[in-house]
């Protein structure tokens, strides 16, 4: 095959638009991809199945409903339950549509409204917001509203729970429970109704950072009840599985320790795991250890790896983070930082630890509304999803009254987190791994990310991965690409991870370094190489 030929046919400018996304190989996306975001081998309640496992023939990845999965989302902002006015059958509805696998539900934490960030699903207004707890007063709570009596649960909130579980049940969307969360601040704090102010029996008069720790005993045996009764009410579904605490944190000068709060966790996990054995369930527990608010010691994966609290390990893109004495810069807080080099080696070396590890909360970009934003989350996506981790980051398109996220947003960025998720139910990840060798050579600013079922199936996802910093960023990149193929006849194509569309395959002879040339492109594209023979 002639360098030009390829260019001319498989470059990415002349993807052919009427092109459906197919396979390598002519054929329809099997089953496995199409059927666990329709929900088509649902049931209605999904308590006849066992629960979301990992699966039993590569550790990294996930088993449901007899059929491999990768965690894949682009998911509101976890208020769909704690929050009254949203309307969580039209989300999930559009979920589905994208062939979203999984979304994240806070079920206790309401977030403070900001001036930066002022309005999302879990930052309802006072009378929106539905806890565990029915609010009868007498007295009023911080918040204005009736105070919470933590004595009785509330109906309205548990109904609410288990028409969301059995509808995303319906539809084979996972859910992943948020049970606790940090309270990050005071004034947070302030909003929870586990705090004594906001509450009948006067739970709670600690400070913020002592929420999470052992050293309330009344405080800590009211939360222990609410993990019971999450687990009473949830455990019957096989779509769910638990976070213990979202972000927790510890260290903050003068009060609890990490120690602390990994001691508070194991309680928290030790309360859910007992009650999961007397339903006879075994779902999952995810989570993280405690991170540290002093910058010196930031946040060691390790122990969220090696230690047994954790089924599997969630990764926020906080600072300072660490794994095997290595430190990674994932990109700061709403920055529009790719880092995509950094964040390519981080998920490298958790692919190398024994649980599967979720990029559960990408925060680098998710505010920015736009293309910029939204390229930076795609390529962050297939760039985690390509070294065996799963994704999911903060889509702020959703919001009350706009369920479905924008026209704007379900065109692109949602549109383009459903090609991912086509694209890698298509492909055996269950016998793959990592191939950061692969690719041999490429043009210059590329990121490349690779799987490979040795010997049948390869896959590479090159980024451009320019800052925006860089004058130069998103100019087109064009040149010679070199992968190594082994013996056999193989068939190539390029695939474009926003068109959701392959090129034309053409044959290529194995036993050596292929090499072709690249049209121009811009931001990032896909190789793909299926043995034929």
């Amino acid at each position: 095959m002639k360098r030009r030929e390829f260019m001319e046919r498989a470059g990415v400018l002349g993807f052919a638009s009427a092109l459906a996304p197919v396979s390598p190989s002519g054929n329809p996306l099997p089953l496995s991809a199409e059927s666990v975001a329709s929900g088509e081998t649902s049931n209605a309640s999904g308590a006849a199945g066992t629960p979301i496992s990992i699966h039993p023939q590569n550790p990294k990845y996930f088993l449901f409903r007899g059929k491999p999965l990768v965690l894949i989302a682009a998911s509101e902002h976890y208020g769909s339950v704690v929050n009254r006015r949203f309307d969580f059958e039209r989300y999930l509805a559009e979920a589905a549509d994208k062939k979203q696998t999984v979304t994240r539900t806070f079920l206790l934490y309401r977030e403070l409204q900001s001036a930066r960030n002022p309005c999302s699903p879990v930052k309802p207004e006072s009378p929106d917001f539905v806890a565990p707890w029915p609010r009868t007063g007498p007295g009023k709570a911080m918040d204005g509203e009736p105070k919470y009596d933590l004595d009785h649960w509330n109906p309205e909130y548990f109904s609410r729970l288990r028409r969301f579980l059995s509808l995303a049940s319906r539809l084979g969307i996972a859910v992943e429970l948020t049970v606790f969360s940090n309270t990050y601040s005071n004034d947070v704090w302030a909003l929870n109704p586990l705090r004594d102010r906001n509450n009948l029996q006067g739970i709670g008069s600690v400070e913020w950072p002592e929420y999470i720790s052992l050293r309330d005993q009344n405080l800590v045996e009211r939360q222990s009840a609410y993990a019971r009764k999450i687990i009473h009410e949830t455990s019957r579904y096989d779509n769910v599985y638990y976070e213990i605490c979202n972000e927790p944190g510890g260290g903050v000068a003068n009060h609890v320790t990490t120690r602390e709060v990994d001691a508070w966790q194991q309680a928290m996990a030790d309360t859910l795991r007992g009650e999961l054995q007397k339903f006879d369930r075994k779902h999952l527990l995810m989570g993280q250890n405690a991170f540290s608010y002093t910058p010196e010691f930031g946040q060691n994966f390790d122990a969220s790896f090696s230690g047994s609290m954790l089924d599997a390990v969630n990764v926020h893109p906080l600072p300072d983070l660490t794994l095997r004495g290595r430190a990674y810069q994932l990109g700061n807080f709403m920055s529009k930082e790719l880092e995509l080099e950094q964040f390519r080696d981080f998920f490298l070396a958790a692919y190398r630890e024994r649980k599967p590890c979720i990029s559960d909360e990408d925060n680098a970009a998710s505010m920015y509304l736009d293309d910029v934003g939204w390229t930076i989350d795609r390529k962050r996506a297939w760039t985690a999803v390509l070294c065996g981790a799963h994704y999911d980051f903060i889509d702020f398109s959703i919001k009350v009254g706009i369920e479905a996220g924008s026209p704007e947003s379900r065109s692109k960025i949602r549109s383009w987190m459903r090609n991912l998720s086509e694209f890698i139910h298509s492909f055996d990840f269950i016998h793959a791994q990592p191939a950061p060798d692969w690719i041999v050579a490429q043009p210059t600013h590329l990121v490349t990310a690779a799987l490979a079922k040795p010997g049948e199936d390869y896959i590479a996802y090159l980024a451009d991965a320019r800052e925006l910093t860089d004058p130069a960023a998103g100019q087109p990149i064009s040149g010679d690409v070199s992968f190594r193929l082994p013996q056999g006849n193989y068939r190539v194509s390029l695939y474009s991870p926003t068109g959701g569309t392959y090129s034309p395959c053409l044959l290529a002879e194995g036993g050596r370094v292929v090499t072709f040339e690249l049209a121009p492109f811009t931001e990032d594209v896909v190789i793909r190489a299926t043995r034929v023979g």
